[in-house]
């Protein structure tokens, strides 16, 4: 049998770390080789057969009351101490006063011949004080297992998020627990084996069958037990990987030759869950969208000409991949990586916008990401987003025969929020050439266009600015914009050529005028910077 790791006293004192709290006036009379007992509590008691009432591991004290009289008899002493022992006691702590000075010589005797370990208690510590020390070291204890168990819980999440999530989550749990793993899919095929460092490596699949034969074919929750004779196999445990319908989507097996603890369980308890998640997304919760992107795929003219019947359908899986009803709206999401976001790999974005968005429907692409959600996408669930180094241009509302549409309105917008570093929404922006550009692409844009003129000083600058944009409202017309602006048209005419040899530019053509008046909406900012 393999020694038993430090890992396994998790959640439990060792009646060697219990002695090392105490005072040294503790004395050991007799040392039945216990050191390394897990203690479960310390009691006191005065019975003559306290048995009944102590669990495995006790730690007893008695002041001798049931040796008294007629109990202190040899036979007495020795049948007393016998059932302390067939009780699994670890120790047992003799009190000097008020019934003795001294601990009884018959007592000791028979701790000697059933080697059940003795303590003297000095009258100057009291059994109070010792079930107070114990109580303090349970407690700090427990509270150390639990941030292991919080860090190991930590651990097989990340490895749920790793490109390779089964094999990483088996890694990590053989690392936190002295086990050999292995995965089994439905169909009794090995999917991944984890082996803990100089550890076993399990049994030949082979002797795993029968094991195998149930989890597979029960039902319901439930652990299968066998064992085997090779190394690190003494005990070997199953348990079933269900579907939320109870049916049998694999099974994870562990192997070891001494019992887990309970914080050990604990972990191989979380590994299950986790895994029973990954089995569930590859098989059921993937269903309903790979059904609807293949219909879509394949189909792609069904939305327009298939039938009430058929177009219901894909409506009822596009809302089982929302998680949301079939009458329910939806909106197109882009998010766009900007300076300082993370590159955490396909498979963990994805669960990442999974989660966030709440939903199936999440394509990454050479961008960032699309998906496709039912929830509003809120200033709080935006402000998550950005705070991971993300940008998003978020959709009006829509239904199935609106999203290409909605996506391609979302796309317009891409540029736009990757050159400002701003999120926005569709049903915000205002829809004119102006409004698609945004202020920051179009005070660029005028600063470029419109250089030579910014150039001049203010008092040539403001009079030619104004002759310009005058001139491009009147979309030519001297007549027209000598009127507006109450100058002579050959005045206009004059400085409109002026403007032109600057900028170098052929104010005749369609083109040139266009930049130039969309230029025009932004050199406000420019002029009074």
């Amino acid at each position: 049998m393999l020694p038993e790791p430090a890992s396994a006293r998790l959640s439990f004192v060792t009646l060697e770390q219990f002695l090392e709290q105490l005072p040294p006036e503790l004395k050991t009379l007799h040392d039945g080789g216990s050191g390394a007992t897990l203690l479960r509590w310390v009691e006191p008691s005065e019975l003559e057969d306290p048995t009944p009432y102590l669990p495995e591991g006790e730690f007893l004290l008695t002041a001798g009351l049931p040796f008294l009289g007629k109990g202190g008899s040899a036979a007495k002493v020795d049948a007393y101490v016998r059932r302390l022992v067939g009780a699994k006691v670890a120790a047992l702590g003799f009190g000097i006063k008020p019934y003795f000075d001294a601990v009884p010589d018959v007592l000791l005797d028979a701790c000697r011949t059933h080697n059940l370990t003795l303590f003297e208690v000095p009258e100057s510590l009291p059994f109070a004080a010792i079930g107070l020390s114990f109580s303090q070291l349970l407690e700090t204890d427990n509270a150390r297992v639990f941030r292991q168990l919080a860090d190991t819980n930590r651990q097989l999440m990340r490895a749920v998020l790793s490109p390779r999530p089964e094999h990483e989550l088996l890694a990590a749990l053989v690392q936190r627990v002295p086990v050999w793993a292995v995965l089994v899919g439905a169909d009794g095929r090995v999917r991944a084996r984890g082996n803990s460092a100089g550890g076993s490596t399990g049994v030949e699949h082979s002797l795993l069958a029968p094991m195998l034969e149930r989890l597979l074919s029960g039902s319901g929750p439930r652990v299968e037990m066998d064992g085997f004779e090779e190394a690190g196999s003494a005990l070997v445990f199953g348990h079933p990987l269900r579907s939320t319908k109870d049916a049998n989507l694999g099974a994870l097996i562990l192997g070891s030759d001494v019992p887990l603890t309970p914080a050990q369980n604990n972990v191989v308890q979380s590994a299950v869950g986790l895994l029973e998640l990954l089995v569930r997304q590859r098989t059921n919760g993937s269903l309903a969208p790979s059904q609807l992107a293949t219909a879509m795929l394949l189909h792609p003219e069904s939305l327009a000409s298939g039938g009430t019947k058929h177009v219901n359908r894909l409506k009822d899986l596009l809302a089982q991949s929302l998680s949301s009803t079939r009458s329910g709206q939806m909106r197109v999401v882009q998010g766009i990586k900007v300076d300082g976001s993370v590159d955490d790999g396909p498979v963990r974005e994805v669960l990442q916008w999974r989660r966030l968005f709440d939903t199936k429907l999440v394509e990454i692409t050479d961008y960032g990401f699309a998906a496709i959600t039912r929830l509003r996408v809120d200033d709080s669930l935006l402000a998550d987003v950005e705070k991971l180094g993300w940008r998003l241009v978020i959709g009006e509302p829509t239904e199935l025969n609106g999203l290409a549409a909605a996506y391609q309105r979302v796309s317009t917008l891409r540029a736009r929020v990757l050159s400002t570093g701003v999120s926005a929404r569709v049903d915000e922006v205002t829809w004119s050439v102006t409004g698609l550009l945004g202020r920051d692409a179009g005070t660029m844009l005028a600063s470029r266009v419109l250089a030579p003129l910014l150039a001049l000083e203010p008092e040539r600058r403001d009079p030619l600015l104004s002759v310009l944009r005058g001139w491009l409202t009147e979309n030519g017309s001297w007549d027209a914009s000598a009127k507006l602006l109450g100058l002579h048209r050959n005045s206009v005419r004059r400085q409109i050529g002026v403007i032109g040899e600057l900028l170098e530019l052929d104010l005749n053509a369609a083109q040139v005028r266009a930049e130039l008046w969309i230029a025009l909406q932004y050199v406000d900012s420019l002029v009074d910077a």
